[in-house]
């Protein structure tokens, strides 16, 4: 789709955006179909990507990182959307778990784990979601009671975005069983910790390939050094702090899908024909991917002012509440009418827009539901005077 440059970008990010580019068209495209067959993508496809720089972009040099900023982690997300790809969870990895490490962790917790995360030998996981508690996050059950110099950890997670391939899982748990928020604590779970496990590779709508799964913590001892943050009681509050930049994930590759389902679109009604004529020669086929084309030109307009403001640090809970909202729930309907325009072709899932299409329903749902955004965002409204 023809787009303006958006206004973050420099000559050094165009470089970048050519290696990502280079490396979804090789790594990612060709195997698509492979990584909705095993439900995962392959295991070397991270080690593949720490060795030519793409893990961990926003992470300082110091701890293995790229040394970018978000605007890296903007640009690996537009690429893969643009290759058809929802299966890897890197955004995840990257600009999620990499970061409550960087934020919350102690010297030592960088030191281990960072570097790893940028090779590809560690692959990052973020367990938030009970079966039975979902936005709700004060009211999780898993635990974290301390004995000793350990903390011994039980309980069950949920919907897990890399939770097949995981390494490392940053967990959220209650430290304190009798309070609500102020008992919420984040600790670092190695995968290999006797007592943890994982379930089955969950059976979704859409995002097929992605390995979002069950994780069982039974009386799992992790050392008390394993806690994030100087003292317990403070997960809350970082999840809090972290969320912002997931949310504007999700929203940046919203806008990244409604551009692949234009492109795609495009080409096919050049190409499919109907009473003799390409459908783009119809009236109604212009007019559709004309509202798809403003849809799309109009959320990333609004997305690389919030990229802007994320640069500088002046992002704002409400504002990145009201991208995600816009972004999801358009991404939906432009993927919808794109769908409609490939007629029988597009409920097919050998077609890329049927993937699309199923792949977007979950963006309305996970980092906080269209519900709760509009709830923070009403929270923002003055009074009138």
């Amino acid at each position: 789709m023809p787009q303006r440059r958006s206004p973050w970008m420099n000559t050094d990010l165009d470089d970048f955006r050519d290696l990502a580019r280079t490396f979804c068209e090789k790594e990612i495209k060709p195997n698509i179909d492979r990584f909705i067959e095993n439900k995962q993508v392959d295991r070397d496809l991270w080690n593949k990507a720490g060795e030519v720089g793409l893990l961990c972009l926003s992470i300082p040099e110091e701890y293995g990182g790229g040394g970018g900023t978000f605007a890296h982690e903007a640009i690996l997300i537009e690429e893969q959307a643009r290759s058809g790809d929802s299966s890897w969870g890197v955004s995840l990895h990257n600009g999620i778990v990499a970061h409550y490490i960087l934020s919350y962790g102690t010297e030592e917790q960088k030191l281990e784990w960072l570097p790893k995360m940028a090779s590809g030998e560690v692959v990052g996981a973020i367990a938030m979601t009970e079966p039975g508690t979902g936005s709700d996050l004060q009211s999780i059950k898993a635990k974290a009671i301390r004995e000793g110099d350990e903390y011994v950890v039980n309980g069950s997670k949920i919907f897990i975005t890399n939770g097949a391939q995981a390494d490392v899982v940053v967990t959220v748990v209650k430290t304190n069983p009798n309070e609500a928020a102020s008992g919420i604590s984040l600790v670092i779970v190695p995968t290999d910790t006797p007592g943890f496990a994982r379930g089955k590779v969950l059976d979704k709508v859409g995002m097929k390939g992605q390995d979002t799964s069950e994780l069982f913590f039974s009386d799992v001892r992790i050392p008390v050094t394993n806690l994030l943050g100087s003292e317990e009681g403070q997960g809350f509050i970082q999840l809090m702090e972290q969320l912002p930049q997931e949310r504007l994930i999700v929203a940046v590759s919203n806008v990244a899908a409604m551009e692949f389902c234009f492109d795609e679109t495009m080409r096919y009604v050049h190409d499919r024909q109907a009473f003799n004529r390409p459908i783009w020669g119809f009236q109604n086929t212009k007019f559709k991917m004309a509202e798809v084309a403003t849809e799309a030109r109009v959320a990333r307009s609004f997305v690389d002012e919030c990229i802007t403001l994320h640069l500088d640090q002046q992002l704002d809970i409400p504002t990145v509440a009201m991208a995600k909202l816009w972004c999801s729930e358009r991404a939906q309907k432009v993927a919808d009418k794109c769908l409609q325009l490939h007629g029988g072709y597009g409920y097919m899932n050998e077609y890329p827009i049927a993937r699309a299409w199923a792949d977007l329903r979950v963006s309305q749902i996970y980092a906080g539901t269209s519900e709760i955004m509009k709830e923070i965002i009403s929270r923002s409204l003055p009074a009138p005077a």
